[in-house]
């Protein structure tokens, strides 16, 4: 059975800390519950899911958050990806080995 992770995008416009204005900026929520600020990889939505795109992630919707106040946006793209498959156990193996000893009294 095919198994899938799922991934996060968030695109916020937010005041900036360094100057008078606005900032873009980006958070990767990885399927491990990381929370990376992937801003430096691209500076547009698209930069970010082609980047996603090519590691094997698949956009599977995008949501808006209209109750943000004033001139802030919100975005999310939610992503999927299959999820790779656990290697089988290992398995021990018996006899053809070595002989087994035994302590007789």
């Amino acid at each position: 059975m095919l198994k899938w992770e799922y991934a996060l995008l968030v695109r916020r416009r937010q005041a900036a800390t360094t100057d008078i204005g606005w900032e873009i900026v980006f958070v990767w929520y990885g399927p491990d519950g990381s929370m990376v600020d992937v801003t430096p990889y691209g500076d547009t939505a698209l930069a970010h899911l082609n980047r996603a795109g090519d590691q094997g992630w698949e956009l599977v919707s995008m949501s808006e958050d209209p109750s943000m106040p004033g001139n802030s946006e919100l975005h999310r793209y939610h992503l999927k990806r299959p999820k790779a498959a656990a290697p089988p156990p290992r398995q021990r193996m018996r006899g053809g080995g070595r002989p087994r000893r035994t302590i007789g009294g």
